[in-house]
């Protein structure tokens, strides 16, 4: 197992100008992380800066894991559906200049969530996911849905796109915490979903029921239940017997810690991945 952070969880600071994404590469190995992934959520991310980035984690001893980025396959014109897998494999191509060997790609948004929609879209969505897959296999690249953005987030709905892509190199980046978008207990999600995962993130939420609104800096699950982002092993999940799941089942990649909670990006950062080096080693 190897414990490092998303560069996600620093975006805050990246965007207030407050620091870079190579010295967000700096930080993450002054606090103990092993690797960084490369979310360019905050920062645009152009052919200079994919060198830069390299150059950056070799000359401070620390791994990139993974490239993450946006995209959407659920659209009705067949131009923007090939345009859409045009772009995503040059995003391939873009991890691969990077030097990594994992890669998540967004596979769908859609403002009806319904299983009858998403039924519907399978095919079109496994198709798009099967040739990037296969365009990013002569590079030995991995590719992979993350559980969120509400239309594909359930764990049997992860499971039914990963089989229907049916390629080797197509998985999932599980994200721990995102199944309580969708209403899932995260131990039992995490246990359903770990054969099939390539990534991991941890990320930790607060849980209000329904009928408690918490106010602001909180957001609904798909039930209409409450989250708010949490310090990894702060929050509700049950974070000691995910990870015993995890450790218990040979996983042996990468852990990613995806802050998003309210206080300082740094700080919570540093105490989540104090909080999980701790947990890890307990369980």
């Amino acid at each position: 197992m190897k414990l490092g952070l998303s560069s996600y969880s620093l975006s805050r600071a990246i965007q207030a100008g407050e620091m870079t994404i190579l010295e967000a590469i700096s930080w993450v190995k002054e606090h103990g992380g092993e690797h960084i992934e490369i979310v360019p959520f905050s920062f645009e991310m152009d052919q200079s800066l994919f060198e830069q980035i390299r150059n950056q984690a070799e000359q401070v001893g620390i791994e990139l894991s993974n490239y993450a980025i946006g995209a959407n396959f659920a659209v009705d014109d067949d131009e923007a559906y090939e345009n859409e897998i045009s772009r995503v494999m040059k995003e391939v191509e873009n991890a691969a200049e990077l030097g990594v060997k994992l890669m998540r790609h967004d596979v769908a948004s859609r403002g009806d969530i319904s299983m009858s929609n998403f039924l519907a879209d399978l095919p079109k969505l496994a198709e798009a996911c099967r040739r990037i897959a296969d365009h990013a296999a002569q590079y030995g690249i991995t590719t992979s849905v993350e559980n969120h953005g509400y239309y594909i987030q359930a764990s049997d709905r992860v499971q039914a796109l990963v089989h229907a892509v049916d390629r080797p190199n197509f998985r999932t980046t599980l994200d721990i915490g995102n199944f309580m978008c969708a209403d899932e207990e995260s131990v039992a999600a995490t246990k359903k979903n770990l054969p099939i995962a390539s990534m991991m993130h941890i990320k930790d939420f607060y849980l209000r029921p329904a009928n408690e609104n918490p106010g602001r800096g909180w957001f609904p699950t798909m039930a209409g239940n409450y989250l708010r982002g949490a310090i990894a092993g702060q929050g509700d999940i049950n974070m000691r017997e995910v990870l015993r799941a995890v450790k218990e089942s040979g996983y042996d990649g990468y852990l990613s810690i995806e802050f998003e909670g309210m206080e300082d990006c740094r700080l919570g950062s540093e105490i989540g991945l104090e909080n999980v080096r701790r947990i890890w080693d307990e369980v």
